[in-house]
């Protein structure tokens, strides 16, 4: 394993923000995680894991402690089985299986970050997620010392949430697998209206899988999504809001606020979430609310392409870029009484 010391976190995320680490060790096979978790659950240190960093808010401070980079490579495909190491690139992960011809992650292609991040999240997008093609999850258990296998209904899975998610310290993640399907080179049936759109077609047909996947990768570049180096747009963690999900109750009272600001005619966005629950849209509330895209004046602004990511203008902190999400947060609460959550995590910060 490589260690350093003092180590810098900024370089490691896609905001390009934070302090350093007391101690950096980055691990390139299961054993080395497992060994490096271990040790430092045994001296009683603080323990950060890093995959991709694309969901990761670093305090300016840093962090008291062992960061754990997990760059541990693997992809094999076996028929419609795939199963990923957890430090794989999930991108290039998306690429191999529409290049086989397999269908059920075509359309979360150019999301940042690593294979082992995606169920801790319940990474979706453009009509997809994860959680409709994992069938197991390899983990380090923290809590009992030994490493477990939960099959897709133990993970918990829900909107942008898992069974991980809820209990951050207790799973390290090593493996995943999905089952993915063949069929004769065409993509799942497109469940996102923008996506049959851009393709011609109506939601639930399938098209070619790299047409969908290209699509996709068009869209999502259109809004600043697909990480470029020299796109400050990109210098984001992607969507830094969840989706609001509201009770029929409260949904009630926002629209009634929608239509005294906006006027009788407006209609917020709504999607069925579940009985009794309503989903709405985090990036139209952060418009509607004032904040719209570039908007900003410092080294931390709204992406000049998409309301919903907060970019590093590249001379940023941490503290400028949480000034403009705790401003984001203070006006679509007074404007809608709705209170944004983030989705990134939080690392010695917080809203």
């Amino acid at each position: 394993m490589q260690e350093l010391h003092d180590a810098p976190l900024a370089p490691l995320t896609t905001f390009r923000l934070g302090g350093p680490a007391t101690r950096l060790v980055t691990a390139t096979t299961d054993a080395e995680v497992i060994a490096a978790v271990r040790e430092a659950d045994a001296a009683g240190t603080p323990l950060l894991i890093v995959g991709g960093g694309s969901n990761l808010v670093i305090g300016d401070k840093g962090f008291e402690g062992t960061a754990l980079r997990i760059a541990t490579p693997g992809c094999e495909l076996t028929g419609t089985r795939l199963e990923l190491a957890a430090g794989e690139v999930w991108s290039d992960a998306v690429a191999r299986t529409v290049a086989a011809g397999l269908a059920g992650i075509e359309c979360l292609a150019g999301i940042p970050g690593s294979a082992g991040a995606t169920p801790i999240q319940n990474v979706g997008a453009y009509g997809q997620e994860v959680s409709s093609t994992i069938t197991e999850v390899i983990a380090y258990d923290r809590r009992a010392g030994e490493t477990v296998t939960l099959a897709a209904e133990e993970c918990a899975f829900s909107y942008r949430h898992s069974r991980f998610k809820a209990d951050p310290d207790r799973y390290v993640v090593l493996r995943v697998r999905f089952e993915l399907e063949d069929a004769d080179g065409l993509s799942a049936p497109l469940k996102y209206a923008e996506t049959a759109r851009a393709l011609g077609v109506g939601p639930g047909d399938r098209v070619p899988l790299a047409d969908a996947r290209e699509t996709v990768l068009t869209l999502r570049a259109g809004k600043g999504m697909v990480l470029d180096a020299e796109d400050h747009d990109t210098w984001s963690a992607g969507s830094f809001f969840t989706n609001p999900i509201l009770t029929d109750a409260d949904f009630a009272a926002f629209h009634a606020r929608v239509k005294e600001r906006l006027g009788e005619g407006a209609e917020p966005p709504a999607y069925p979430a579940g009985q009794g629950h309503t989903k709405t849209s985090a990036a139209w509330l952060i418009d509607k609310a004032g904040f719209t895209k570039g908007y900003g004046s410092g080294p931390a602004r709204i992406s000049t392409k998409h309301t919903l990511a907060l970019t590093n203008r590249g001379e940023a902190t941490t503290e400028d870029l949480l000034a403009l999400a705790r401003e984001v947060v203070a006006g679509v609460r007074d404007a809608f009484g709705v209170t944004l959550v983030n989705e990134p995590v939080m690392v010695g910060v917080g809203l």
